[in-house]
């Protein structure tokens, strides 16, 4: 019964992450779409073309298996908050490094048809507030999400292809938060929570590419929302013991969205230069509250207020716009780069220190050299500026500064 753990992990975990991405979101998954700020859409011809775009698999001439793997290493620097009120509530979350594993798998034509296969983390986060005024709220949040994704596109002729998938996510999370959250006639009112568990849902997507000319495509893919269905062991304390059930241990259920995405994108092949433009939005209008139900009542009014009360969230759906050049140096050398801008989905009323997330600016560079006739290899490094948030609001009055982070990917791709 781990799974609850991972519930309100990933419903605050929306938010750890964001010094990366628009809420809990990781749209860079291979070398190709982080050297080119996720800008890989319409012009995919890799094996990575399985995540991003199934449906330009018709458009690629292997004749054999084309596979791929990455690893990808990802820094989120601290966020430092500065309040309003009183130095006493200045807090600085901790850094965080962690490692992104990513595989992708495209076979050869059969009448028309291509398989495809990937396995990615699209979404993701760590946060840690662990010395100040943020634990009370996030002292960890640790969230990772894996996506199985296989997929069948068919070409119906020289000009338009269709795709569709199945997805299968599975999720770990942990959540902890721990500190004060009243005065009491003795001192500060604590209350805490762990969780920790696992999760697995299901979902689809679609894809559609159209090749106007030969150097022209433009592109549509679609993510299904999924629910995140988690149910599992909870732990809760309170120092608050005037009043009975300060200590639960329980079993309890949760459900979050893992939003729709939909992305419209068109690239050119000028020759030596192709050039893509991709705009996607994230429909995180599904993310209305976090409401927890456990088996057994929570009646402790210092719990309650804590931890079962429903968490307005109310987040609203947003864009991201994403510009991405390849330049062929020579023939076994491309050089790649790329620019965003990311909306941040949360509004300043819920803000918290679970999500202290604004709106990103993303540049990006990489290359591709070729091995082989058969292989390749490609870096990417990646850089994403987060700007300053002032906030005022029930849990929150001050500015959430120095939020970044570094994104590095290495691949490698085969066929054979």
């Amino acid at each position: 019964m781990k799974k609850t753990i991972s519930v309100v992990a990933l419903a605050s975990i929306l938010a750890a992450g964001t010094a990366y991405a628009s809420g809990y979101r990781i749209p860079e998954q291979s070398a190709d779409s982080t050297a080119k700020a996720g800008a890989n859409i319409a012009g995919a011809l890799g094996a990575d073309a399985a995540f991003f775009n199934p449906a330009n698999m018709s458009w690629m001439d292997n004749e054999g298996w084309m596979v791929e793997g990455d690893l990808s290493y990802i820094y989120l620097s601290e966020i430092e908050y500065e309040d309003n009120r009183s130095a006493f509530f200045d807090d600085e979350s901790k850094d965080e490094n962690f490692l992104l594993p990513t595989f992708f798998a495209v076979s050869p034509d059969y009448n028309g048809f291509h398989f495809g296969f990937s396995l990615t983390v699209p979404y993701g986060l760590a946060k840690r507030w662990q010395d100040g005024y943020g634990s009370t709220f996030a002292e960890k949040f640790d969230l990772k999400v894996f996506d199985i994704n296989p997929s069948l596109s068919y070409r119906f002729n020289d000009w338009i292809s269709f795709a569709a998938g199945a997805r299968i996510l599975y999720s770990e999370a942990t959540v902890m938060s721990n500190g004060a959250v009243a005065m009491g006639p003795f001192g500060p009112i604590t209350a805490s929570r762990y969780m920790d568990g696992d999760a697995l849902d299901y979902g689809w997507n679609a894809a559609l590419s159209v090749k106007p000319t030969v150097e022209s495509n433009i592109s549509v893919t679609y993510r299904s929302k999924v629910d995140l269905d988690f149910d599992g062991d909870v732990l809760l304390n309170t120092n608050a013991f005037f009043y009975p059930g300060a200590s639960v241990v329980t079993d309890g259920e949760v459900t979050i969205p893992a939003p729709a995405t939909l992305a419209v994108s068109g690239s050119y092949d000028f020759g030596t230069v192709k050039v893509e433009f991709a705009v996607d939005r994230t429909f995180w209008s599904d993310y209305e509250d976090l409401d927890f139900a456990y088996d057994t009542q929570i009646i402790h009014p210092v719990l309650f207020n804590a931890f079962d009360a429903p968490k307005i969230k109310n987040w609203d759906d947003v864009n991201a716009y994403r510009l991405g050049i390849d330049y062929r140096l020579n023939p076994d050398v491309t050089i790649m780069a790329g620019f965003a801008y990311d909306e941040n989905p949360v509004p300043n009323d819920t803000i918290g220190f679970d999500l202290p997330d604004s709106d990103a600016y993303i540049v990006s560079l990489g290359a591709r050299y070729k091995l082989s006739e058969n292989s390749q290899i490609a870096g990417a490094i990646l850089y994403d500026y987060k700007e300053s948030r002032d906030v005022r609001n029930e849990n929150v009055n001050g500015e959430f500064t120095n939020a970044s982070a570094v994104f590095v990917t290495l691949g490698y791709s085969y066929t054979f």
